[in-house]
């Protein structure tokens, strides 16, 4: 089986399928239950790695706000026109009485567009205590 070996020694990652295909390949007519049985005693199989399970977690509640421009809400969303173009609109909410505070509505919206939009915004209304953002899919 020192087909068998060089194979692996080759092809480090690969599995016994593959090694198997390719011994195939080379002309030997060895079953899969006699080459597996040696590629076991190789100690050549790979362990497989099983997801990890995530803790589920609490989510807490929102806090209410008492008075105009203490919270802020911030949210993507995307459409097209009629033309089916897409475009993309970034939201900002005021939560106490939720007044839009700006949409900034664009084909492409850059991290350094969306920085200097909050800039002008946090210039008109004020800076807010917090910001809420859905990080969601």
């Amino acid at each position: 089986m020192s087909v068998l070996s060089a194979i692996t020694d080759k092809h480090l990652r690969w599995g016994f399928p593959k090694c198997f295909n390719r011994i195939r390949k080379l002309g030997y007519k060895w079953n899969h239950k006699r080459v597996y049985r040696v590629y076991c005693e190789l100690k050549l199989n790979l362990r497989v790695k099983r997801k990890q399970c995530i803790p589920p977690r609490s989510p807490e509640r929102l806090s209410i706000p008492n008075r105009p421009g203490e919270c802020w809400s911030m949210d993507f969303m995307s459409d097209s026109s009629r033309n089916q173009r897409r475009f993309r609109t970034f939201n900002v909410i005021d939560d106490f009485n939720r007044e839009a505070l700006g949409i900034d509505i664009a084909v492409s919206l850059p991290a350094g567009r969306i920085t200097s939009y909050l800039d002008k915004l946090a210039e008109y209304h004020g800076f807010p205590l917090e910001i809420r953002v859905d990080n969601g899919s």
